[in-house]
């Protein structure tokens, strides 16, 4: 019973992590501002000026053979955001029913677990431990790259684990990353692999506790899963534990993000549904060589 009690208080901490920590929505929150409003200005001009421009290199008609499930837009005359990805939504009653329950679960358990332990583990500790944890999942890492027959991006994660394991004192330091080594992380997960592959991403599912997500997606986190050197600690409430930690201490170094998308957006649960679907996108376009996030944690500037 002790362990079953155990199981369930883990499980919620992992998933809630999972829900409000995603890269899509640490991005969305660094950039999103409230839009500004537009003026129109009218030109008159000739037929013969009147020239349609090129479509530009990365037009959705060139990623639609693996991206058919988004509708790209291009809609640069009339003052939209250029690549504009959407998804089908057909559960959103459901999802919506989702995201006020993962928020709930933000800010009454993840939040303020997250704000006790960083007031009780200094900064610098909390950022070795990330380091820790990002340097444990190299193998889901290095085998999507593999099967991407990416193998620049191979070598480059087999290096940063070389030299972090090694000169980073077993990861929780990391000089690959530094100016003199310059070997960035490469974002890579199989759900990616499969959209590169030419698998549709299918319609938006917002799980309960695990968050933002579509089919392929889901089946893509299983088979990350498989991966993990977390997977095999052994007894299950070993790896709970330790996704857990990590969940926490990778919160305690974002608090902030999701509230500040919050505040900027109309509609939060839209928001994050764009945010998600803009990042699934640009992941399969670059093929994960960059993931447009800060490859990195830094203290804070005292």
């Amino acid at each position: 019973m002790k362990h079953c009690l155990i199981a369930c208080i883990l499980g919620i901490f992992l998933a809630v992590g999972c829900a409000h920590n995603s890269p899509a929505t640490s991005e969305l929150a660094q950039t999103t501002a409230p839009p500004k409003p537009q003026q129109v200005t009218i030109t008159a001009t000739s037929a013969s000026e009147r020239v349609p421009s090129s479509p530009p290199e990365t037009s959705s008609k060139s990623d639609a053979k693996n991206l058919d499930d988004y509708r790209d837009i291009d809609d640069r005359d009339q003052g939209q955001e250029e690549g504009k990805a959407e998804i089908a939504d057909p559960l959103e009653p459901f999802n919506r029913a989702m995201y006020h329950f993962n928020d709930k679960m933000y800010f009454w358990v993840l939040k303020p677990v997250a704000q006790g332990y960083g007031k009780v583990v200094p900064e610098v500790a909390r950022i070795s431990v990330n380091n820790f944890y990002t340097n444990l999942m190299f193998p889901v890492r290095f085998v999507n790259c593999l099967l991407q027959a990416n193998f620049k991006d191979a070598a480059t994660e087999m290096g940063r684990f070389l030299i972090n394991t090694i000169w980073g004192v077993g990861g929780l330091l990391d000089p690959a990353a530094g100016k003199e080594i310059d070997l960035a992380k490469k974002d890579k997960d199989f759900g990616q692999t499969l959209g590169i592959y030419g698998v549709g991403q299918g319609f938006y599912i917002n799980w309960p506790i695990l968050g933002p997500s579509s089919p392929r997606d889901t089946i893509g986190t299983v088979g990350d899963l498989f991966f993990s050197p977390t997977f095999y600690f052994g007894d299950w409430t070993i790896w709970a534990g330790a996704k857990v930690h990590d969940k926490v201490n990778d919160t305690s170094l974002k608090i902030g993000d999701y509230e500040s998308l919050k505040g900027a957006a109309i509609d939060p649960y839209v928001a994050i549904r764009d945010a998600y679907v803009q990042y699934r996108l640009k992941m399969i376009k670059q093929k994960g060589t960059t993931s447009g996030l800060p490859q990195d944690i830094k203290p804070k500037e005292k």
